[in-house]
C-alpha cells in the first residue's frame, strides 16, 4: 500500500524467520564479544517473502551484549535510501514515540472516550494530553536524578498514591510515609527541586 503512494517512505519491523537469519548469518558468526560494551553491526540485503510481488530492502541489526551468550538480531524492511544505521535510528525514534503513547494510555486512560459526540471526545482527549504534558513537565523539573527515568505510571503508584499519615504535634506537623519505595534521600531531593521551581 505504501509503495502505491510513491511519496510514502516506510520502516517496518519484520518478524525473524529462517531465511532472514540465513542471510544475516555471515555477520552473526563473525561478531566478536566485547567484555566492556555492546558490539553492533548492520547488514542490508534484498529479500522477497512468498506473499510479496518483488524483493525489498531488509536491514539486519546485530547486537552482542557483554553478558549474553548469543547476539540479538532484528530485521527492518524499508524503502528509504539512507544508510543502515540512520534507518535503524529513525525506526527506534518511532518506537520511542509509541512507548510515550502507551504510557499515556496506561497512566491516564486516555483511550476512555465514552462520550457520544465527537466534539466532546475531542475535548476530553485534549484534557488527557494536557495532564500527560503536565506530568512530564513535573517529571523533568521536580524529580531528583535517581527517579527521573520513572514512567508516569510509576510516579502515580510510587509517589502520588503512596500511603502516609499526617501527625499533628503541639508546634509542628509530621508526615509519615511508607518507605518501601521512596526513601528519605529521594524525598528530600524532591522537596529541594520543588522549592527551586
Amino acid at each position: 500500500m505504501c509503495e502505491k503512494l510513491k511519496a510514502v517512505e516506510y520502516t517496518i519491523r519484520i518478524k525473524s524467520n529462517s531465511r532472514l537469519e540465513e542471510l544475516a548469518a555471515d555477520v552473526v558468526k563473525t561478531i566478536k564479544k566485547d567484555k566492556q560494551k555492546v558490539v553492533t553491526f548492520y547488514k542490508d540485503f534484498l529479500y522477497q517473502a512468498v506473499s510479496w510481488d518483488k524483493p525489498r530492502r531488509i536491514i539486519a541489526k546485530i547486537e552482542q551484549y557483554p553478558d549474553e551468550l548469543f547476539p540479538r538480531v532484528g530485521f527492518i524492511v524499508t524503502n528509504l535510501k539512507w544508510g543502515d544505521k540512520k534507518v535503524v535510528n529513525f525506526y527506534n525514534k518511532r518506537g520511542t514515540c509509541e512507548q510515550w503513547i502507551k504510557e499515556g494510555k496506561y497512566a491516564l486512560n486516555w483511550t476512555r472516550l465514552s462520550c457520544h459526540r465527537f466534539v466532546e471526545n475531542e475535548a476530553r482527549l485534549k484534557l488527557f494530553i494536557m495532564a500527560y504534558n503536565l506530568g512530564n513537565f513535573v517529571r523533568t523539573l521536580a524529580l531528583p536524578e535517581g527517579i527521573k527515568h520513572w514512567s508516569l505510571r510509576s510516579i502515580q503508584l510510587k509517589l502520588i498514591k503512596i500511603g502516609g499519615r499526617l501527625i499533628k504535634h503541639a508546634r509542628y506537623y509530621g508526615l509519615l510515609l511508607a518507605e518501601t519505595v521512596i526513601n528519605h534521600k529521594i524525598f528530600s531531593g524532591l522537596l529541594a527541586n520543588i522549592r527551586e521551581i
